[in-house]
């Protein structure tokens, strides 16, 4: 139980329904979602909509998602890949003969196919009760309107459109300028888009005039998508891989994602006496930030389009993670792995809804980088996600830019099974974090024995980029001892990451709890 003589927030307990997000008006949506007949599928698939209005330099129509879920009654958790492909015109070589290294991340190469739109028309058809329609009412209704602009997504929207570019900023700034928290953001030409879609579905965004407008608008800046890309986008059905921590086991979505990362992660740190350690000690950070590095550097190996992914089981195996965690020296911090895959992001959004069946969704939906790649399209303000700057250029890799292919995403929905039963849909936003965050949730819960909210709340710290990111919760005595340990540590200018979480409690109450570093919440009724 938290010490109610400090600054906190309780766990949210409720029994017929709960959403936990990042905005808290795509919170109160799912909730009116599920009050009207809604499914937790159709009430996930309403706030994720909305959250693209709400917080749009994270997430947004030009964007992908990956979702977990279960049927009522089910403990089988199904995944489904949301994510689109680069142009069947793309070429690794012709960047390469350019001079480049890297996929440049506000160019058209950087642009892939945006997924999300057809995910979530699928997952409405099948998993879904009510007409598209109504799902899409929510975020319709505040893109007309518009929606005040909260105090994180201000903060965010600063440095963000910096990356604004052409059409972009006429769309995303207001006479110009950045909006101030309260100011009201409205983006009428998406409602028209929306409205769209209710009425005819997916193919009123892959095809037609809103695909052409997409289309035109990337040729126009030297990009080789065509209208065949568009309309070919498909989601598609896979499963999840899983792993054990604890008796929790950890339920990930499959490559292309980078959530087998959180698994070999774990399966890293289960050879140190996590719980014996200071949960806001140094002993602890040193150890995850070691097992952080080497599990993202095999990510950065292995992690690619599944068709061309190989070595999944030789990734999660015990012996593997055996012979990494062999490698950490308790008493000295290893130099940072070169990254194979260079772009590093912080800006995505995740839901997560249970209903009163006790179907339970988690889903994460992106656009990469701050207002993903810049670009928007022209008449519709589609904002277009930066998602090929994930390839890599080195020849050969399973994960080179080449066309029709899926790049490695850092977003990842996670759920959690306790003997065989389905107990917490959870997410950790942060980009490349999310894997360690998805570890360092796991091991608050398991190993620090901390409540849900506690777990989400305590401080975070991330070895990135050859530097250790260690948030203002950590004591200063605490940065020195790592600094002496050999790690460079610094203090990040914004919170690393945010997350959010809804237990299943075993009499079937439901208890959630949202980060404080968003301006979310969990509701439940």
């Amino acid at each position: 139980m938290r010490n109610f003589h400090l600054p906190g927030r309780s766990e949210v307990l409720a029994t017929e329904g709960m959403c936990a997000t990042s905005h808290p008006l795509a919170a109160q949506a799912a909730l009116d979602i599920l009050k009207s007949g809604g499914n937790a599928m159709d009430a996930a698939i309403s706030g994720a909509v909305l959250l693209g209005i709400c917080e749009p330099q994270m997430t947004g129509l030009g964007g992908d998602c990956f979702v977990l879920y279960n049927r009522p009654g089910e403990t089988k958790i199904r995944a489904l890949n949301g994510s689109g492909r680069a142009p069947a015109a793309a070429d690794a070589q012709e960047l390469r003969d350019a001079g480049l290294t890297s996929v440049p991340i506000g160019s058209p190469h950087a642009i892939t196919v945006p997924g999300a739109v057809d995910a979530f028309c699928h997952l409405s058809e099948t998993e879904g009760r009510l007409e598209l329609g109504a799902i899409l009412q929510p975020a319709i209704h505040y893109a007309e309107r518009g929606v005040p602009v909260a105090p994180r997504v201000a903060f965010d929207w600063i440095p963000g459109a910096e990356a604004l570019q052409g059409a972009a900023r006429n769309h995303y700034l207001i006479h110009g300028r950045v909006p101030s928290v309260g100011q009201m953001f409205r983006a009428p030409r998406q409602a028209e888009v929306l409205h769209r879609i209710a009425r005819q579905g997916r193919d009123a965004f892959y095809t037609g005039e809103v695909a052409e407008d997409m289309v035109a608008s990337l040729n126009a800046m030297g990009g080789c998508h065509t209208v065949e890309d568009f309309a070919a986008t498909r989601c598609m059905e896979t499963e999840p891989v899983s792993g054990e921590y604890k008796g929790l086991e950890l339920l990930e979505h499959p490559p292309n994602g980078q959530g087998a990362t959180a698994i070999l992660m774990l399966n890293i740190l289960s050879h140190f006496d996590i719980a014996a350690m200071d949960p806001l000690g140094s002993e602890r950070v040193h150890i995850e930030a070691e097992a952080a590095k080497l599990a993202y550097d095999a990510r950065n190996r292995f992690i690619a389009d599944p068709d061309h992914t190989a070595r999944m089981e030789h990734f999660l195996a015990p012996e593997t993670a055996a012979r990494l965690a062999a490698l950490i020296d308790p008493k000295r911090a290893m130099p940072a792995a070169a990254p194979l895959t260079e772009a590093v992001h912080k800006d995505t959004v995740y839901i997560t809804v249970v209903d009163r069946d006790r179907m339970a969704v988690s889903l994460i939906y992106s656009i990469y980088h701050s207002f993903g790649s810049g670009i928007a399209s022209e008449k519709f303000g589609i904002l277009l996600q930066n998602r090929g700057a994930g390839f890599t250029l080195e020849p050969g890799h399973p994960n080179e830019l080449a066309g029709g292919k899926r790049p490695m995403h850092t977003i990842i929905p996670g759920f959690l099974r306790e003997n065989g039963r389905i107990s917490m849909p959870f997410g950790v936003m942060g980009g490349a974090y999310q894997p360690n965050g998805h570890a360092r949730f796991l091991t608050n819960l398991a190993d620090a024995g901390m409540g849900l909210q506690a777990a989400i709340d305590a401080p975070r710290a991330f070895a990135d980029g050859g530097m250790l990111k260690v948030e203002q919760g950590y004591s200063d005595k605490v940065r020195q001892q790592l600094a002496d340990l050999g790690h460079r540590v610094e203090v990040p200018p914004a919170p690393i990451g945010g997350a959010q979480a809804i237990r299943i409690r075993d009499n079937g109450t439901l208890e959630g709890a949202s980060d404080p570093r968003k301006d979310g919440c969990a509701l439940g009724y």
